[in-house]
């Protein structure tokens, strides 16, 4: 970004910045503040939730989101697997970290824990 630094004869610091990179920036403002009503409108609807700082912090550390859901449900590894139509073992295998799980066992997981795909997958740069 380019930009000019300068100071008023008041002592304040200022910024000039061209016409199309202050057109962005308020661009860019806008779309976040329609991100953000949006995701606000989802969890006034039920249809998002967030999780609390400790377990988004489980996750974040590596911890399985699936099991992280799985307890935030209150389930066992039994129950959940039960309702997603898979094995025990395999729900255990895919916890543990010890298996990848295909899109299609994914999904029937996500279903069962009532969270979307994106909630138990991580996202990759």
């Amino acid at each position: 970004m380019s930009h000019t630094l300068f100071t008023t004869p008041g002592g304040e610091r200022m910024v000039i910045i061209p016409e199309a990179e202050y057109l962005e920036l308020i661009s860019r403002h806008e779309d976040d503040d329609a991100i953000y009503e949006a995701a606000v409108d989802r969890l006034n609807r039920g249809e998002d939730e967030t999780l609390p700082f400790s377990e988004a912090m489980r996750i974040a550390q590596g911890e399985s989101p699936i099991k992280v859901w799985r307890q935030r449900r209150k389930m066992s590894s039994a129950d959940l697997a039960q309702a997603a139509g898979l094995s025990s073992a395999y729900v255990r295998q895919l916890q543990s970290g010890a298996r990848q799980g295909t899109m299609s066992s994914l999904q029937q997981i996500a279903k069962a824990l009532r969270v979307s795909l994106d909630d138990l997958v991580p996202a990759t740069d």
